[in-house]
């Protein structure tokens, strides 16, 4: 594939959805090109702002925390094997509105609890703390709203 149908694909590619330059680099990779040719698109998306690290993190918090409803671990884990840079996933995670987080955290404890048939209460406590821990909450709000909440 040549340079220009490469930067045409892959600004098709960024259009269509925020991508990290991890993304872009490895498909590029995917398509043929040389390290030479990989950066300077790179370069060229980034300056036609197609490509938008910032962007990408944001969006991506966004849609993992308000449909996947995943916790601030998971989405920072995930973020890191896309190589964003820890200051942008820092700025990203910001981003969550604290008190939407714990309601969030609490309504997924609450399913949860009802849908374990476990009648050990340590058992079933367990087992909800590590459902919730799965998901990436951090173990400290864990805790927190269980208690304050009652749950098992």
């Amino acid at each position: 594939m040549d340079k220009k149908a490469a930067l045409a694909k892959a600004e098709h590619y960024c259009a269509y959805q925020e991508r990290s330059q991890y993304e872009i680099r490895n498909k590029l990779y995917d398509w043929g090109l040389k390290t030479a040719e990989v950066e300077e698109l790179i370069s060229e998306l980034i300056v036609t702002n197609f490509l938008n690290e910032e962007r990408f993190a944001k969006v991506y918090v966004s849609g993992k925390f308000n449909i996947k409803k995943w916790g601030k671990i998971k989405i920072k884990q995930s973020l890191k094997i896309k190589q964003v840079p820890d200051k942008m996933i820092t700025k990203a995670l910001n981003t969550i509105d604290s008190g939407d987080y714990l309601q969030t955290l609490l309504e997924l404890a609450e399913k949860k609890a009802k849908l374990i048939t476990e009648n050990d209460a340590y058992k079933k406590k367990y087992k909800l703390i590590t459902y919730l821990m799965g998901k990436g909450f951090e173990n400290n709000l864990i805790s927190e709203v269980l208690k304050d909440n009652n749950l098992p």
